[in-house]
């Protein structure tokens, strides 16, 4: 196997606030893995939250290249040799998984989906369209910008939350998901849910930080509405942990370290009872329909990272009005934009 990558600054159309940070670009890494004159494709989209950057994803990349050999084809035994020889660097294990697959999928001629067995027709796969943090004014051109998605996730953590709730439902009645980043205290966080729980709100992302545990377990015990881990759940170790304090988890191929761990999680979720979502960072439609593939078997989707780019150069990010069209192509059935 030949591991080739190189890394893109991908600006975005507007600056994308959450409740403890904010960018104006993203710095992602695209890796291609060939073999047999077939090439499979992988994003790495890292984040500073999970200790990962410009300077750790290549670094990464060339560790798995001293032990990627033989087959391709062999993803679970290539995965067991990266984790048991690289620790954390999940983006950047999340590009790899990727390109094994999509290099599978084209080598069989069929779509990932398909290969892995999923039934991508038995669902409607609406994704979310987020709300990012941004001044009251600019609220109404947003919500236009999500005109053809069923879901709007907007995020809080902001001394504005009830105006910016309050300024949405003025304007749509739309489905909310609240994604608050571990924007909140305790008591903050009590009182605004029951405050959301008439605003036509599903349920409210990560309210607490992640070492308040103890506060999730509070606050789920007096609260009516679902309650969703996204910061405090990365791979499928942390799940059984969070039953009783959660009722859902977020998954992301780039905080896991993608499909086979996602997989894993995907199952384990289920034996604990929880919810699932699929989420994304800001990635191109490389990245999104990677995810995408998993989507028949989550309950929430929330893959629309590569919308807020200036330049995506991938096509075929597996969206159309708002609803996840998943490729008959073989791989992830992406191409490269000329």
């Amino acid at each position: 196997m030949k591991l080739t990558f190189h890394a893109e600054v991908l600006a975005l159309k507007a600056i994308f606030r959450v409740a403890k940070s904010a960018k104006e670009y993203a710095e992602n890494f695209f890796i291609e893995i060939e073999q047999d004159g077939i090439t499979g494709w992988g994003e790495a989209a890292p984040s500073k939250f999970y200790h990962e950057d410009k300077q750790t994803v290549p670094l990464a990349f060339e560790k798995i290249d001293h032990f990627l050999n033989g087959d391709p084809g062999f993803i679970y035994s290539i995965q067991e040799v990266i984790d048991k020889n690289l620790n954390g660097n999940y983006a950047a294990r999340a590009a790899v998984n990727m390109a094994l697959y999509d290099w599978v999928g084209k080598k069989l001629n069929l779509p990932v989906w398909k290969y892995l067995g999923i039934n991508p027709f038995e669902k409607n796969l609406y994704t979310s369209y987020t709300i990012s943090i941004d001044s009251l004014g600019r609220l109404e051109e947003k919500i236009e910008n999500a005109r053809d998605f069923p879901y709007l996730k907007v995020k809080l953590g902001t001394p504005d939350d009830y105006e910016i709730i309050k300024r949405i439902r003025h304007l749509t009645d739309k489905v909310i998901w609240v994604d608050a980043n571990e924007g909140w205290e305790r008591e903050e966080a009590l009182e605004k849910i029951k405050w959301l729980e008439s605003e036509n709100v599903a349920f409210v992302e990560q309210p607490l930080v992640v070492a308040d545990l103890a506060g999730m377990h509070w606050l789920k015990a007096q609260v009516k509405m679902p309650l969703l881990a996204d910061e405090s759940v990365k791979t499928s170790a942390d799940i059984p942990e969070l039953s009783g304090a959660f009722d859902g988890i977020n998954i992301k191929l780039m905080k896991c370290g993608g499909i086979t761990e996602a997989l894993a999680m995907i199952r384990l979720a289920r034996a604990c009872g929880f919810k699932i979502m699929l989420g994304c960072f800001i990635e191109s439609s490389l990245g999104i329909a990677a995810a995408a593939q998993l989507a028949p078997l989550c309950d929430y989707i929330d893959l629309d990272g590569h919308l807020f780019l200036q330049h995506d150069p991938y096509a075929g990010g597996a969206i159309q009005n708002g609803r996840i069209q998943l490729s008959e192509r073989a791989g992830f059935g992406v191409a490269l934009k000329s």
